[in-house]
């Protein structure tokens, strides 16, 4: 079914505006829910509005487009810069193996796990859910990661990281594929840390 055109942003109309305090988090758990729950094609502006008990306007005026409610929706809840400083750390020594532990961690957390796994199915058949995906895995850690480490070609050297690790992502927790599907993951960080260091810091 087609959305209707969204409305511009700007005051809600009155009922909308009458949801309340907190309403804005209610839209994102009723979107995180829904996505995680039919998919992005089957996802309606109006189901969102249904589930978080608030007027379809509101999430217009709060996110603008089905998209943009997406790319919120599934938005994993660090704060970049942090991230980057860890990863990088003291020195360069580690710098694949504690992006691997990171990286993990995400995936091994059910609360970001469910609806990263939402996402990447929704990207293997459309771009909007590709091009989020895309946000995350590169722009909001890669390449900032990559950036920072000043060696050549960093966004090439940022893809090279993400497809090895998403790969492994697909076969551990959308496949399910033994025995990768069960291993620990500090024994996939050992096996897989070595690997990413020379993508991100030889050459």
């Amino acid at each position: 079914m087609t959305e209707p055109a969204p409305r511009r942003r700007g005051r809600p109309p009155r009922a909308a505006a009458e949801a309340g305090p907190g309403a804005r988090e209610r839209i994102l758990s009723a979107a995180r829910t829904e996505f995680s729950d039919r998919g992005y094609e089957r996802t309606s502006i109006r189901g969102i509005a249904k589930a978080a008990g608030v007027d379809a306007a509101l999430v217009h005026h709060y996110f603008g487009t089905k998209d943009e409610v997406f790319a919120a929706a599934i938005e994993v809840d660090f704060e970049p810069a942090l991230t980057v400083a860890a990863i990088l750390g003291d020195s360069l020594d580690g710098v694949g193996e504690r992006l691997a532990r990171h990286f993990l961690a995400i995936w091994e957390n059910p609360v970001t796990r469910t609806p990263l796994i939402a996402v990447l199915r929704s990207a293997l058949t459309h771009d909007a859910a590709a091009k989020v995906l895309r946000g995350f895995v590169l722009r909001r850690l890669l390449e900032r990661v990559a950036g920072e480490l000043r060696v050549p070609d960093p966004r090439l050297r940022a893809e090279l990281a993400a497809s090895h690790m998403m790969g492994i992502v697909i076969m551990r927790y959308v496949l399910e594929v033994e025995p990768l599907a069960s291993a620990p993951a500090e024994r996939i960080v050992d096996l897989v840390g070595p690997t990413l260091q020379r993508y991100l810091t030889e050459g």
